[in-house]
């Protein structure tokens, strides 16, 4: 089948199987292998994009299902050369521990500033709680958000 979506602001259009999830998809026809993929059963995070702007576990959803739809990966972030305030954030940080979860997290803490710019830790860890960090680097990650939260 012929899907067409838009990913990062671009269009794309590809032959898939009906049964291909989004996130191989991103990774293995179009190259954007900064959305991991971890477990497979929407436990651990790791593939969170943004579909509609909305955060989704890519490994739950088809490609078919995001034709038609604006599709935003960790790539995305990244705007005009200028990274991201909560990439700026991981750095500063020491949010990054391994990498594995990053792309997630970062994704994930996006949303979360987009719409709450100012969270306390609480709510920062609620909006993680969908995410698995396999280094355990919660505090980092959650000084990170904070500190794109006040750069934002």
């Amino acid at each position: 089948m012929k899907v067409t979506m838009t990913v990062n602001g671009e269009e794309v259009t590809a032959e898939i199987e009906g049964r291909l999830l989004l996130v191989h998809f991103l990774r293995d026809q179009l190259g954007l292998t900064g959305t991991h993929w971890g477990c497979d059963t929407s436990n651990c995070g790791t593939c969170v994009v943004w579909l509609d702007r909305e955060p989704v576990k890519s490994c739950t959803v088809l490609a078919a299902m995001a034709g038609g739809h604006d599709v935003r990966t960790v790539e995305g972030l990244e705007q005009g050369g200028e990274l991201d305030p909560v990439q700026k954030g991981f750095i500063a940080c020491h949010g990054l521990q391994c990498g594995f979860c990053t792309p997630g997290m970062m994704m994930t803490a996006r949303a979360l500033l987009d719409k709450n710019p100012d969270p306390s830790e609480g709510e920062i860890r609620e909006a993680i709680s969908g995410q698995i960090c396999r280094c355990t680097g919660y505090a980092t990650i959650v000084r990170s958000i904070r500190w794109a939260a006040s750069a934002s």
